[in-house]
């Protein structure tokens, strides 16, 4: 669907040194579309190494070097940002996901009025969804300062959609698959059986394998309509207790069995926090994660099938198992 539309097309993407802005640069190289990507100086580019991208060094936080960049570009991709961490201020989070959203939405507008743009936001705008699943009309309630960053961040998307910018909303959720490090912790602390469920693992969440991911984003870059979030999650919601069985049979070990109770483990991921602030070390649980693990977030993606034609496929056992054996492969598990 997206091949044809995209075969030549002047794509600029930045953050393609990530987990899925490097997916996306992937998947549009196969498309045909002439990719050029954004890289900070330092920046491995290894991963993408086998393909054809014109890397440019720059930054978000450079207005002066996106206008140069973006320029003649058919098409936006804006998938760098800082991700979700225990200990990082918020003004960092501000800093990188708004400004610099900011940033490249108005070089595009400037610079390219007429390129279809894509913004990467997070179901996470809503903050826990208690009376899951929630739909893209649910009001933003985000509740950590990567949320708060997010939430802003799409707001200023609107925004440039009202001043004639063709910029959708891509909400991709709770992604993994070959190529992710932001997840690997989760795999490795059930292998090595450190993981441990929260008030029994009942909360839900809703993993999305990065193929259905990239699928969805670029449907959305291509068919979306101008200023709309689409939620792009898995096919369906999983207890964490089932996700943590899944994730035991894939590596073939015990499943996680030791339980507390979500006070108990907020208190400890208190002291843990406090104690790596000492020792100028990240922690190895926070409260963050904590509720993460209690907390029930789930979306719909019925506006996404029937406006975008998303449709996951990718099975949870299927995807877990894949995404083991690439771990494997790179020796990290």
């Amino acid at each position: 669907m997206t091949a044809p539309a995209l075969a030549g097309a002047r794509v600029a993407v930045t953050g393609a040194t990530g987990f899925l802005g490097g997916a996306l640069a992937r998947a549009l190289c196969q498309a045909g579309a002439e990719v050029h990507a954004l890289r900070r100086a330092g920046s491995d580019v290894r991963p993408l190494g086998d393909l054809p991208i014109a890397w440019h060094e720059g930054d978000v936080l450079d207005p002066a070097g996106l206008r140069r960049f973006l320029r003649g570009a058919d098409r936006v991709v804006h998938a760098a940002g800082r991700l979700g961490e225990a200990g990082v201020p918020e003004q960092v989070y501000r800093r990188i996901n708004v400004d610099g959203a900011g940033n490249v939405l108005a070089a595009a507008l400037a610079v390219a009025p007429g390129a279809r743009v894509l913004h990467l936001s997070s179901p996470g705008v809503l903050g826990p969804t208690p009376r899951a699943p929630a739909d893209e009309s649910a009001p933003h309630r985000p509740e950590n300062p990567y949320e708060r960053s997010k939430s802003e961040a799409e707001r200023l998307a609107v925004a440039f959609a009202g001043k004639g910018l063709a910029v959708r909303i891509a909400r991709p959720g709770f992604v993994y698959g070959p190529g992710d490090r932001h997840v690997l912790g989760l795999f490795r602390a059930v292998a090595r059986g450190r993981f441990f469920l929260v008030d029994g693992g009942r909360s839900l969440c809703q993993p999305t394998h990065v193929d259905d991911a990239v699928d969805g984003m670029l449907a959305c870059l291509e068919s979306g309509r101008d200023g709309e979030p689409y939620h792009l999650v898995g096919p369906r919601a999983v207890s964490f207790r089932e996700l943590a069985d899944a994730l035991a049979r894939a590596l073939d070990v015990a499943p996680p069995r030791l339980n507390l109770p979500r006070a108990v483990a907020l208190a400890g991921a208190a002291g843990l926090e406090l104690a790596a602030r000492v020792a100028r070390r990240p922690a190895p649980l926070s409260r963050s994660g904590v509720r993460f693990f209690s907390e029930d977030r789930v979306c719909s993606f019925a506006k996404a099938a029937r406006e975008l034609g998303y449709a996951p496929r990718r099975d949870l056992a299927e995807g877990l198992a894949d995404t083991v054996a690439w771990y494997r492969r790179q020796g990290w598990l």
